[in-house]
């Protein structure tokens, strides 16, 4: 089985929506990505310049002087980008496409899924809340997201797409900031970039059994509803290695993987990320 044809038609379209890969040897910022809700940039500068958007300082280049930025489903129509190393000051205002996102509904789910009302319940679902806090937190001074992604399954159907407004039994609830991949039980999930992993535990009440890798800066990959874990924290990981199996474990109706993806605390779509890579244009000091 292939990727459904579904899958294929996403990420046709938001191929149009990337932005050129460009270089302006006046400032020494190369820059790619894609510019849209839910999107990214990734750009090469001079190493450990510091990079800020809308004048908020948020992260630092690598080394090798590639970082990235995302932009949440919600980002406004464009966002200013500031790089700032040691010789030079590079500016970009970049042009944010709107995202299309669909409502979508699902019914059949355990009340207590949806609307949890048990004392000890709630209170366990917040302990929940801290150790994901934890691991979402995670800065990893690393730039492995600069060779993009794959997907993480050798075969899938698309079921939700990324954004998309729930409406859960019937009761309206936050966007889906997952991609959700349908697939047999059991099927072995694969880490779509090198990274380490900085949350990794089963029995989630909504997530099931729950990984986290943080694939530098703050750019942080979730899998939820796995059925078996092969990983642990603060391991590294490279593209390609099983890091547990599809179940569908916590909030979920059948087998399949829900992909997520955050930078910062910016909720971005993973599937934007597949094939792409860092601008090969190297910094000058010239």
């Amino acid at each position: 089985m292939t990727p459904s044809r579904r899958g294929l038609i996403l990420g046709a379209g938001a191929a149009t929506l990337s932005g050129p890969a460009f270089a302006d040897p006046s400032d020494g910022l190369a820059l790619t990505g894609r510019f849209v809700q839910g999107g990214f940039a990734m750009g090469r500068a001079e190493p450990r310049a510091m990079v800020f958007i809308d004048g908020e300082a948020l992260t630092t280049a690598s080394a090798a002087g590639l970082f990235i930025v995302g932009f949440d489903r919600d980002a406004p129509p464009s966002a200013q980008l500031e790089v700032r190393g040691q010789g030079r000051v590079a500016r970009r205002t970049l042009s944010i496409a709107p995202g299309t996102f669909p409502s979508t509904r699902i019914n059949g789910l355990p009340p207590s899924t949806v609307e949890p009302s048990d004392p000890m319940l709630l209170a366990r679902i917040q302990e929940e809340i801290v150790l994901k806090t934890e691991g979402f937190a995670s800065r990893v001074d690393a730039d492995d997201f600069r060779s993009g992604f794959t997907w993480p399954l050798d075969s899938y159907r698309v079921t939700s797409l990324w954004g998309s407004q729930r409406v859960l039994n019937g009761t309206p609830a936050r966007p889906h900031y997952g991609i959700d991949l349908a697939a047999p039980a059991g099927s072995p999930i694969r880490a779509p970039a090198d990274g380490v992993v900085t949350f990794a535990r089963a029995g989630m009440h909504f997530e099931g059994g729950l990984t986290l890798i943080d694939h530098g800066q703050g750019l942080i990959t979730a899998y939820l509803h796995q059925s078996r874990i092969d990983v642990l924290p603060t391991q590294r990981i490279t593209r390609g290695d099983v890091i547990g199996r599809v179940g569908m474990t916590g909030r979920a109706t059948g087998p399949h993987l829900c992909w997520r993806m955050k930078w910062r605390d910016r909720n971005c779509d993973p599937s934007l990320m597949i094939g792409e890579s860092a601008p090969e244009t190297a910094y000058t000091s010239g």
